[in-house]
């Protein structure tokens, strides 16, 4: 498993923590439950497997509900 940091463009709202989890869930390869979207700093954790995703991936798919990420931070955990 890596962990990786994103740093997204300033949220302006509660739901779209949701709907970035939402997006994120969908995404094959990412521990769900290592899912944490943080609202005042506007990032966005989580852990995954390399073997099955790629941190591209889940920027795409951060991006495709709206969402643009400025940066990505990936390390092994």
């Amino acid at each position: 498993m890596e962990k990786a940091i994103l740093q997204l463009e300033t949220l302006s709202c509660p739901s779209c923590m949701q709907k970035i989890e939402g997006a994120l869930k969908s995404v094959n390869g990412i521990d769900k439950d290592s899912i944490k979207v943080l609202f005042n700093s506007s990032k966005v954790k989580i852990n995954f497997d390399s073997a099955v995703t790629s941190i591209e991936e889940i920027q795409k798919a951060i991006e495709n509900v709206g969402y643009p990420v400025l940066k990505a931070k990936v390390k092994a955990a």
